[in-house]
């Protein structure tokens, strides 16, 4: 097979070691993007209301299969964030009730939850997960722990984006309905990444992103919702859909689907993203990948005079990991990694510790951690920047 990193439009004098923030989109992907983009400039009326219906309605099966859900019970969205605010504003959130969470989420969805939670009275009780993890079972000690009376509803991520930490979120939604509470996941960083079964899942809510792991192009991202509880969720814009000239089978895809005029062509790759991913043989290349993260994880962390957060097994690590860094300044840091060494990477402030992540994709090979490594050195060495 052809150097996989040829497949990718990344930019040759970069190190990119930043996969897990916006992802990176394959040629043949991208090339089916912009015939997509082509087909609407070209006949925008008959794409916009008839073929491009049925593209959707055909993407929307093919991740359906690749999700393990029906169809009817995922709607399309530009990203996770999007899709969190369309669920939270639907709430019939009380003063007093309490959402039970981590203190390792996604800043944009911890300011989503507190910013509805506040204007009701609500409580997102952010419980305190203890680093470096050790087990399973002492996670689901530590999360439970923050369980009250006045718990209603669980959110957690199933990988998290600032600590790079795959979470035994099937334990918590097993759990969580046998309490009767509802379960919301941030699954953003887990299609393609991490097996990712909804029916056995089985959470009443769920948010991933096709452009990160799955290859999409950006601005492609779904949102799932259990079909008991779709009849409580509005939609974020109102459109066509509601009181349609032409309803559908399902009040769901008509009120969230379409609003308004927009380019939904990113929407429309994902049978080329699966494509890819199996042409490729995707599952074995990411083997490896989640092999190097392993591998050089405890090497970067003594580099840094770091620790591990988690133990180094698939139970914790997938093909990103983060390790503490001493800096006093984070931006200054990154920016050096770029501006001097053309390393992409994060270097990331989040509850009073500084992460730096690293993402291993297929296209990265042990030369681009290396180049990471030795420019640590150079820093250290040369620079205050690390401490």
């Amino acid at each position: 097979m052809a150097n996989i990193k040829d497949q990718f439009l990344l930019n040759d004098e970069i190190t990119f070691l930043n996969h897990g923030s916006f992802g990176a989109c394959p040629k043949p992907i991208f090339d089916t993007y912009q015939q997509y983009q082509l087909m609407l400039e070209k006949e925008p009326i008959q794409f916009i209301t008839k073929t491009g219906v049925k593209l959707l309605a055909e993407s929307k099966t093919a991740l359906a299969n690749y999700l393990n859900c029906d169809a009817d019970d995922l709607i399309y969205m530009t990203n996770p964030s999007f899709g969190i605010n369309t669920i939270v504003k639907s709430l019939d959130l009380k003063e007093g009730d309490e959402i039970l969470t981590t203190d390792q989420e996604y800043g944009a969805t911890d300011r989503t939850w507190k910013y509805y939670c506040n204007k009701v009275g609500a409580k997102y009780v952010q419980q305190k997960i203890n680093l470096p993890l050790v087990s399973i079972e002492k996670f689901l000690e530590d999360f439970w722990s923050g369980l009250t009376a006045n718990t209603k509803i669980v959110f957690l991520s199933q990988i998290t984006s600032p600590t790079a930490l795959i979470f035994p979120v099937q334990e918590i939604c097993t759990r969580a309905k046998e309490l009767g509470l509802l379960v919301i996941i941030d699954g953003a960083h887990a299609p393609a990444h991490i097996d990712v079964d909804l029916k056995k899942l089985n959470p009443d809510v769920y948010l991933g992103a096709c452009h990160k792991w799955m290859l999409a192009p950006k601005g492609s991202s779904f949102l799932y919702v259990k079909k008991s509880f779709q009849t409580n969720i509005d939609p974020l814009v109102i459109s066509w859909g509601y009181e349609s000239d032409f309803p559908s089978h399902s009040q769901f895809q008509d009120y969230h689907q379409f609003q308004g005029t927009r380019d939904f062509s990113a929407f429309l790759t994902t049978p080329a993203c699966l494509k890819f991913l199996e042409e490729n043989h995707w599952s074995d290349q990411t083997k490896k990948s989640r092999a190097m993260v392993q591998q050089y994880y405890p090497i970067l962390a003594k580099e840094l005079n770091s620790h591990l957060i988690c133990p180094l097994e698939d139970t914790f690590l997938g093909q990103m990991c983060s390790v503490p860094i001493s800096t006093t300044n984070p931006l200054g840091l990154k920016a050096a990694l770029y501006d001097e060494y053309k390393i992409e990477i994060p270097v990331v402030t989040f509850t009073k510790q500084i992460y730096l992540r690293m993402s291993l994709e297929p296209y990265n090979s042990e030369k681009d951690v290396e180049i990471l490594i030795n420019a640590l050195r150079e820093i250290k060495r040369k620079t205050t920047l690390i401490g």
